[in-house]
């Protein structure tokens, strides 16, 4: 779902067989330069189209193998007219899921959470990102206090720039498939007493509804999802969204929203 007034989903859902995904492509700040004529949906297009080619050609792949295989394959769509290195080049988060016969495997790169049930509810994350931009909130209050506001910010979007796809930064796919590997991976059983039941891929604008808005927690996240579905789910961060009293002050007031929402049966 976009954001309320915006046409453009940077968001982007999808299943290519047993495997699906959630790719949250980074907004780029107005007037910042990315040497790329290329935006966040055309990259999230791109990536969710080569991760399904990827599958399709290598099935039983790892999924950083694949994802590897699909950014670098991105990489190449751009046809020689941008700057790959550029650090604003367009990028976006990794959340797939892909059931394996007895077993799911799991990856998720950057902000986009991934909810398990195993009959205890686990979150699966990648909390580089959180980490780099706590750093940087710190590395910004060194700006002189007089800076005006757009001073600060942009060197905040620089300070951030230079840490994306760095060991001692957070990672995220863009044009490096070296990223994927950094990627936090596992696998969970299908059968047994701690079977996958659930589970729910969130960008992390879904994901907003528990961490930054408190309107549940993970496990009545997944009861809204089993019981009344995304939508509403997404209604209610847009209704939090409206009405949070620091509105005005945060950095993004509303952000586009999407979710996967899977149950697993005895006979999956």
């Amino acid at each position: 779902m976009p954001a309320p007034g915006r046409l453009v989903n940077e968001d982007l859902v999808f299943r290519f067989g047993p495997l699906v995904g959630v790719l949250d492509g980074a907004t780029v700040p107005e007037g910042f330069d990315t040497g790329c004529v290329h935006g966040p949906e055309w990259y999230v297009r791109h990536l969710a189209a080569r991760i399904g080619v990827a599958e399709a050609a290598r099935p039983s792949a790892r999924l950083t193998s694949n994802l590897a295989a699909a950014i670098l394959a991105v990489r190449a769509d751009h046809g020689g007219q941008c700057d790959l290195d550029h650090p604003g080049t367009p990028s976006s988060t990794v959340c797939l899921l892909r059931e394996c016969g007895d077993k799911v495997d799991y990856l998720v790169l950057c902000d986009s959470p991934l909810v398990l049930d195993t009959g205890q509810v686990s979150v699966v994350t990648d909390d580089r990102l959180e980490a780099s931009v706590a750093e940087l909130r710190r590395t910004v209050a060194t700006v002189p206090a007089g800076a005006d506001p757009v001073t600060r910010f942009r060197h905040a979007v620089g300070v951030q720039r230079e840490r994306m796809n760095r060991t001692h930064g957070y990672w995220v796919a863009a044009a490096d498939p070296d990223a994927a590997f950094h990627a936090v991976t596992g696998t969970a059983p299908l059968r047994g007493p701690a079977a996958v039941r659930r589970a729910a891929l969130l960008s992390d604008g879904a994901s907003s509804a528990v961490d930054q808005f408190g309107l549940t927690d993970w496990v009545g996240l997944l009861d809204m999802l089993s019981v009344e579905g995304p939508g509403a789910l997404l209604d209610r961060v847009r209704e939090a969204e409206r009405d949070h009293p620091d509105r005005l002050r945060r950095h993004k007031p509303t952000d586009d929203a999407s979710v996967v929402f899977c149950e697993f049966g005895p006979e999956t």
